[in-house]
């Protein structure tokens, strides 16, 4: 229900010129500093109401502090880009504030709905936004120690994929009616809508910035970036790609689809048909 009933605000989302921009390589310093700054009072103000009721039985089978909390890991990205005293140089923007308080909000009079806020943002990080981690690596000539990136680095979990798997299974087990699950999907299509209000307010403070992006750290375009597994971790990025007519993506998304169980037996299926027509046809 929620892959379903999200896919359009995904689209949506994805289709943000800041994210367009961003997957371009056109991203300034300034801006990726505020976009680590509103992530961070966001996985703050949600790991808070996480932590406040992680023993609520829809809560307890998804709390993987462990594995996916981000609030420290952001808190050293601001040290590294800030200093030390990062903390007295940063503050809540008016365009993540509605989140940030939305979040609160459903912790405390609706917990059930934090799986919405946690699916959609965790889920999301371990799959676009290893994307975008590389991206921004090259873009802004970041170490490549990881410095300036601790928020893409789950140094809890060794295989994205198999987590991913494992947190789509505990969600599936929740107990929950019909009515509740609907509210969860239109919970999630909410924290797409906050989302896309943090990218309109990035994108506004890129454009009156006098920063110039770094073109020349940047020269061969980010496709050179994209490596096949990264298609495993986003296969929305890879079909868009290649319905835009880029045939690399075709291939790799082709590549991608057949090594997949599921696709692998519709393929032999679809096979089974052609041949039986053909045999049919040449009797």
């Amino acid at each position: 229900m929620l892959a379903e009933g999200t896919k359009e605000s995904h689209d949506r989302a994805e289709n943000c010129q800041f994210v367009k921009d961003f997957l371009r390589g056109r991203i300034i310093r300034d801006v990726f500093k505020r976009g680590t700054v509103a992530l961070y009072f966001v996985y703050s103000a949600m790991e808070e109401e996480i932590e406040k009721n992680k023993d609520h039985p829809h809560i307890a089978p998804i709390y993987f502090p462990v594995e996916l909390h981000r609030r420290e890991a952001l808190a050293r990205d601001l040290e590294y880009f800030y200093g030390a005293d990062w903390e007295s140089q940063i503050s809540l923007s008016a365009g993540t504030e509605p989140y940030v308080n939305r979040i609160h909000e459903v912790g405390e009079a609706d917990p059930v709905l934090l799986v919405a806020h946690s699916y959609t943002r965790y889920m999301g990080d371990l799959s676009g936004g290893q994307i975008l981690k590389k991206v921004a690596q090259r873009a802004l000539k970041l170490p490549a120690s990881g410095e300036g990136l601790n928020f893409y680095q789950f140094e809890g979990i060794t295989s994205h994929r198999g987590f991913k798997q494992l947190y789509r299974s505990r969600m599936n087990e929740l107990e929950l009616d019909l009515e509740a699950k609907q509210r969860i999907v239109n919970e999630s299509n909410r924290a797409f809508g906050f989302n896309m209000m943090v990218f309109s307010e990035l994108e506004e403070i890129g454009n009156t910035s006098k920063e110039e992006v770094q073109e020349d750290g940047f020269r061969h375009g980010h496709a050179e970036l994209i490596q096949e597994s990264d298609f495993n971790k986003c296969p929305y990025y890879a079909a868009k790609m290649a319905a835009n007519g880029n045939p690399t993506y075709a291939f790799q998304l082709a590549k991608t689809l057949v090594g997949h169980l599921p696709c692998q037996v519709a393929l032999a299926a679809w096979v089974a048909i052609f041949a039986g027509f053909t045999a049919w046809y040449l009797l």
